[in-house]
């Protein structure tokens, strides 16, 4: 009905699943990183858990497209099914062929047995997707993990990769469930998206069906994250009725006061009051949970609010800790960060695990700015002293980035930049710490200004997978670049996959992102382990950086390049 209005050729915020319309955020990159690993485990379980609508099918869909040539996949849908069942349906999927008049489960597992047998002896791997596993029953569950007994005497024959919502994660920490949770190789929750990635999610969508131009001004746009608490299908929902509405009304333009017309009509009837958890970012209440939620959990917040809006005392210099040297003030920029990447010297470096776990629960809010003031150092640059929350505006001022997200060790190292991890104390209060230099298996961080030295080991026991980090955007600030794409920034990265991978991208159009170029950043996303969607986006620009000749870079493996 609008697409005429905006100059349209298709409607762009339909809620079937498109692959034209993928937009993969850094957090549907981690979650479809987590996957792939989990398949290269050899067995075992893959879980991938989130709420309603954040794009868990999207990354299923992602991840079938790219498994090898040699792997099978069978797909359940329907979890609601008996043991007998299920088994009959994966030999379904698989081809299998079995009597009709079979009802019996070890018959069945026989038979599926032997075509894993076979398929092993082929060189071929079988994996088994289930969708919406938070509805598999107690009784198909434990038959589930008996299917991963099913192996030869080296190697699992049957990877199980199991999405659902939360309630996955609650049904698998049951004690009656451990034995199950115990295989689980590899986790991710997935997350709903931010404001930024928010704003480029509507933007894609809307260039892939003919629109050029800005529609949702910023204001509108902060509205849709905070209705729909940065889930993609409530997004698409509220843009859709949104584009329908400024039609009616003649606008070509969508400002909030369209938004906050289209979520009431979305909630006929219950404009002030929470729905069900579908549309609970919705709601009014929802709205006031969500906020303090989302405060709490960004890893670049601090633990107390009122502390982090009302920062105004100068924060003390570092001084030396009993357990280590102290880390330079970040004023002394690249002398800090040469101080900071020097190993603590002396015998009391290191720091054994119930000292850490008491620092944690004497940590204050004054920890939040140390830690961003070490990171800042890293860089060479200098945090004044009255500069408030959020940093990353403030690291945008200084030609830098945030990247904030869920990972793991092995995903810090492929970064290879300082961090700043979000630890728990014992008391459920979060600490930001800097983790400026890690080994195999120690670590250097800023606690509270003062530099310490610990095995990683002890370390995990308190961080659960929340980072953020500094980056450097293209030299025009671009950090998002796909075909279609102009402008400086295209001419740059010809040059850096010209240098890198030793090749020759000459063309008429130089600052043209065309088929060419993205058949290349394909090739060098494959060669650095990413998620090769063709896209340039923060993973891939680290990398880029990582291998270019900009100068200043720090590194958290490698030293300062």
């Amino acid at each position: 009905m609008y697409l005429k209005h905006f100059n349209l050729t298709e409607r762009p915020f339909s809620i079937t699943p498109d692959p034209r319309f993928l937009y993969m955020s850094s957090r549907h990159r981690e979650a479809l990183a987590h996957l792939l690993y989990g398949l290269g485990e050899g067995g075992g379980f893959v879980q991938l858990t989130g709420e309603v609508g954040t794009g868990k099918t999207t990354i299923c869909r992602c991840l079938i497209e790219q498994v090898p040539g040699n792997v099978d996949i069978a797909l359940v849908l329907n979890p609601k099914v008996t043991a007998e069942e299920l088994i009959a349906t994966v030999c379904d999927e698989l081809g299998v062929e079995y009597p009709p008049e079979i009802h019996s489960i070890k018959t069945l597992t026989d038979i599926l047995n032997r075509h894993l047998l076979d398929a092993h002896a082929r060189g071929r791997r079988i994996v088994l997707i289930i969708d919406e596993a938070q509805n598999l029953s107690t009784e198909v569950l434990e038959q589930v993990r008996l299917l991963t007994n099913l192996e030869t005497s080296t190697q699992k024959l049957l990877q199980i990769i199991l999405i659902g919502q939360p309630e996955l994660r609650d049904l698998l920490a049951r004690d009656d469930m451990r034995q199950l949770a115990q295989r689980v190789t590899a986790r991710y929750h997935l997350e709903p998206i931010t404001r930024q990635e928010t704003g480029a999610y509507i933007q894609h969508r809307l260039q892939v069906s003919g629109l050029t131009t800005d529609v949702f001004n910023s204001a509108a746009l902060d509205h849709i994250q905070r209705l729909s608490g940065g889930i993609p299908r409530l997004i698409n929902v509220l843009c859709d009725r949104s584009m329908l509405g400024a039609y009616v009304e003649g606008k070509s333009q969508i400002d909030k006061r369209i938004i906050k017309t289209a979520a009431r009509e979305l909630l006929p009837g219950k404009p002030d009051t929470p729905g069900t958890r579908r549309w609970l970012p919705l709601a009014v209440g929802g709205l006031a949970i969500m906020a303090i939620a989302a405060f709490y959990y960004r890893p670049w917040q601090p633990m107390d609010i009122r502390a982090a809006l009302d920062v105004d005392a100068e924060v003390a210099p570092p001084s030396i800790p009993s357990t280590g040297p102290a880390l330079a003030p970040a004023a002394g920029m690249a002398g800090a960060r040469s101080a900071a990447n020097q190993p603590p010297q002396g015998s009391g470096g290191s720091l054994q695990e119930e000292s850490l776990a008491a620092l944690l629960l004497d940590a204050d809010a004054s920890y939040y700015r140390h830690a961003w003031m070490a990171l800042f150092a890293q860089w060479s640059v200098d945090l004044p002293a009255d500069v408030k929350p959020d940093f990353c505006s403030f690291a945008m001022e200084n030609g830098l980035r945030c990247l904030q997200g869920k990972g793991t060790w092995a995903s810090l190292r492929h970064f290879d930049r300082p961090v700043i991890l979000t630890l728990m104390a014992a008391d459920g209060q979060q600490i930001p710490v800097t983790l400026q230099h890690l080994d195999r298996d120690s670590a250097e961080l800023v606690l509270g200004g003062k530099l310490y030295r610990l095995p990683v080991a002890q370390l995990d026991r308190h961080w659960y997978g929340d980072f953020a980090l500094l980056m450097q955007a293209a030299p025009a600030g671009s950090m998002y670049l796909k075909i279609g794409s102009s402008g400086a920034d295209i001419g740059w990265l010809r040059t850096q996959l010209e240098t890198i991978q030793g090749i020759d991208l000459s063309t008429d159009k130089p600052l043209y992102f065309d088929d060419g170029l993205h058949q290349q950043v394909l090739a060098f996303q494959r060669s650095r382990g990413l998620v090769p969607d063709g896209v340039v986006g923060q993973q891939t620009l680290i990398q880029l950086n990582s291998l270019s000749r900009r100068s200043g870079i720090p590194r958290l493996v490698g030293g300062v390049s």
